[in-house]
């Protein structure tokens, strides 16, 4: 089969994208797979991101983005299937079959019934993201989870580190990161947290190095390390010594938008036996059982409460990290692969 991917983020290379490009990789190994963008590196940038094999990807023009209409609709007639990464809207498409993904719980989705008709499934994200997503669109979505893979194990020490990952920016203050500097500045003054540091790392747009800037004064005089655009391996090392892992993404928000819609970095952590202790809002807690395989947490207070039982309570944390590593293979990339392979079949593809 011929196979389009589009996905209109694929510069950022976040969560989203790594969604699709998995799926582009394994659907490569038996089709013609092409993404739909104007710039080849993607493939090469994206592979030492994600670690993810796109030997067999081609880059096609993107005949989404600064195209009419009408040439968008004949271009797309060329493809057997295309899948779409939505952004917030229902792209045209005049390919035999589409497959439209959404990443955020959009809550009004502008669109006619002749276009979404042309979409055979809607697949979201996390239960979440279903549950606030535009309703009209929600009804009949699937959910597929994120595929995460396992972090190696190694036989290391872990350390004490508290990691965050996630990208750096401000737009509606997506990870939060100036309020974890605030919480571990108040369990650096406590003295309990002596000899204990933090580490933020996730990738870095040049048009956030402002944000950046303003977190490196937050944390002066701190023992807090930044790793902005931070290479697969680093992260792996990071993932495999650190302790706990924090996630703030959501904390103080109303609007779903502007959540966590998934945790794929946290899924990450507990694979390598790292004990999450995240904000419970968004799709976290369909990852994290709290007091099971680690904490949930909605005020600054429990936060800090919650790590400090990680970091005294050694017996607890042990069995933390044991259910956390279980935990984690809900969410293996087998499953993903398996769960979309099981879409093509109700297609009769």
């Amino acid at each position: 089969m011929n196979i389009g991917f589009y996905s209109p983020y694929f510069d950022t290379l976040g969560g989203g994208e790594r969604y699709v490009l998995t799926l582009a990789s394994h659907w490569s190994e038996g089709h013609d797979v092409k993404l739909f963008w104007d710039d080849e590196s993607i493939v090469q940038s994206a592979q030492s991101r994600f670690n993810i094999d796109l030997s067999r990807v081609k880059v096609t023009r993107n005949i989404f983005r600064n195209t009419s209409v009408f040439k968008k609709l004949f271009m797309s007639r060329q493809y057997d299937l295309i899948f779409f990464l939505s952004d917030g809207s229902v792209p045209s498409t005049l390919a035999k079959y589409n497959i439209l993904h959404y990443q955020v719980p959009f809550g009004n989705i502008p669109y006619s019934a002749i276009k979404l008709s042309r979409y055979q499934a809607v697949v979201c994200n996390s239960q979440f993201t279903k549950g606030a997503l535009d309703r009209r669109i929600s009804g009949n979505a699937e959910v597929i989870y994120p595929p995460v893979s396992r972090v190696p194990s190694r036989r290391i020490k872990k350390e004490n580190i508290i990691l965050s990952v996630g990208r750096f920016t401000e737009i509606h203050a997506a990870k939060k990161q100036h309020e974890l500097i605030k919480a571990f500045t108040e369990g650096i003054k406590s003295r309990k947290w002596n000899g204990w540091k933090l580490i933020f790392a996730g990738g870095l747009m040049p048009g956030d190095q402002g944000y950046v800037d303003r977190l490196h004064d937050l944390a002066k005089g701190l023992p807090i390390i930044f790793e902005p655009n931070i290479s697969y391996n680093n992260l792996i090392d990071y993932y495999q010594k650190a302790k706990i892992y924090w996630h703030a993404a959501g904390f103080g928000e109303s609007d779903p938008r502007f959540m966590e819609h998934f945790g794929i970095s946290t899924v990450e952590a507990m694979s390598a036996g790292v004990v999450p202790v995240v904000f419970n809002g968004g799709g976290q807690p369909e990852i994290v059982d709290e007091g099971k395989n680690g904490f949930l947490w909605r005020t600054i207070d429990e936060l800090l409460d919650k790590t400090n039982t990680v970091m005294i309570d050694k017996h607890a944390t042990a069995i933390l990290q044991t259910n956390a590593i279980e935990k984690c293979k809900q969410f293996s990339v087998s499953r993903f692969c398996g769960a979309f392979d099981g879409i093509l079949k109700e297609m009769r593809l």
